[in-house]
């Protein structure tokens, strides 16, 4: 069985780029228990809901996998499945029925008050040592300050960030918005930016050197002036999670403490899904799951 047939799939079925890894790895994945456990070729049409029921139990006892982590990997061998039966491969697709692993909702890692000045203050001296001791880096710094403040500002995905573009912006003293193309999906939002948003672009737009592209954010040092990469947001990123001291900082982490502070504020759902791109409420309701401060206050409150 060529499980490359179910990866191009995916592809043609316009999946994301980590989902069409993450499904296809997954399948291989499950394939090679297969083989290992029934001491035969993997074949689609030999699959039966016993053998995804077990391999389910192999992922928990034996793998010690996190229930998220298995129900991914579940779904990524229903979606295998469902396309088999689609394309006549196989008559009945033995993943229907097949419980997810229960698991209690946790709320998501973000940033709380204390981290995020924390964050904001490595910033400063980042920007004031490289202006007084790297002035032909104090650019490129200016440019990673700005990037760092407009994420967390807007609560863009790392994709949509480094897709945006400078006709996506409208600024002006008193308003901005951004257009995301090509959010989750291939839809499209507008994301009004505050004026921690306006200030960070309009800060990084008044160095930005010209560039034969027309992303927002472009490499500076010897890098063509191409648009950023991923990876080269999560590396400035890293540098100033160690610079404040704060573990595991990720663009998504950022993105999740822009939706937290919003809720904080009173902010209703509707509006919040609206703002990160979010199909359904029960995406966003994850922000009003408690933290570990949360409870801690909550707590706290019994005392006097």
């Amino acid at each position: 069985m060529d499980l490359n047939q179910f990866e191009q799939h995916l592809r043609n079925a316009d999946r994301s780029l980590l989902t069409v890894r993450g499904y296809s790895a997954d399948a291989k994945q499950f394939a090679t228990w297969f083989e290992r456990t029934n001491k035969a070729a993997f074949a689609l049409a030999a699959v039966t809901p016993s053998d995804i029921r077990e391999y389910r139990q192999h992922l928990q006892t034996t793998e010690r996998r996190r229930a998220s982590t298995i129900n991914r990997k579940l779904a990524a061998i229903s979606a295998l499945m469902a396309w088999a039966q689609s394309s006549g491969q196989i008559a009945s697709n033995p993943a229907n029925g097949i419980k997810l692993v229960r698991q209690v909702p946790s709320a998501p890692q973000w940033l709380n008050r204390n981290e995020q000045y924390a964050l904001q203050r490595a910033i400063e001296k980042d920007l004031q040592l490289s202006e007084l001791r790297y002035p032909k880096r104090w650019v490129t710094r200016r440019r990673d300050a700005s990037l760092i403040l407009f994420l967390l500002h807007t609560g863009l995905r790392l994709s949509e960030v480094t897709e945006v573009r400078l006709g996506d912006l409208e600024l002006s003293e008193r308003k901005g918005g951004v257009l995301v193309r090509n959010g989750k999906g291939n839809k499209q939002r507008f994301v009004p930016l505050n004026a921690e948003a306006r200030q960070a672009v309009k800060d990084w737009l008044a160095v930005r050197p010209r560039s034969e592209s027309d992303h927002l954010w472009v490499g500076v040092e010897g890098d063509g002036g191409e648009g950023l990469t991923g990876r080269a947001v999560q590396r400035m990123l890293q540098r100033y999670a160690q610079d404040a001291g704060l573990d595991d900082l990720t663009p998504h982490v950022l993105r999740h403490t822009f939706a937290k502070n919003l809720v904080n504020r009173g902010v209703g759902l509707e509006k919040i899904a609206s703002l990160l791109g979010h199909s359904s409420l029960n995406t966003t309701r994850i922000y009003v799951a408690p933290d570990e401060c949360d409870l801690a206050l909550a707590v706290e409150k019994l005392e006097n």
